[in-house]
């Protein structure tokens, strides 16, 4: 499987992004996809999760209620919908797969990656 993320830019705070991860590979519609991100010097946080079939989701507590992820597998495609930006939402983004069947938030745990998207929110 290969990931390739889009979407990023420079978006004032209280703003609006969409993030896409387009993957390759006829497993793509029973894999567990995930987003995370990652600043200079910090960990990859995780930020949510969703199954193949897309009838579990899992967020993080920071972006709860704000983002939202979602998956379309006749198009291969995860998104990642963004709403009321703040700066601290400023990292790059990474989109992932796991070969596990369940969600997780362990970055260790998902295998693909893709090259992530920048995204920075101004003040």
């Amino acid at each position: 499987v290969q990931l390739q993320a889009s979407g990023g830019g420079l978006v004032q705070a209280g703003g609006s992004l969409r993030l896409s991860c387009a993957a390759s590979g006829p497993t793509f519609a029973s894999t567990v996809m995930a987003w995370f991100r990652q600043v200079p010097g910090k960990e990859r946080e995780f930020l949510a999760a969703l199954t193949g079939s897309a009838d579990i989701t899992r967020y993080a507590d920071s972006v709860k209620g704000r983002f939202t992820m979602s998956r379309d597998n006749a198009k291969n495609t995860v998104y990642l919908l963004m709403n009321s930006l703040k700066p601290e939402d400023t990292a790059v983004y990474y989109c992932a797969t796991s070969p596990f069947g369940v969600l997780t938030v362990t970055a260790q745990r998902y295998d693909r990656w893709g090259q992530g998207t920048l995204v920075t929110v101004s003040s």
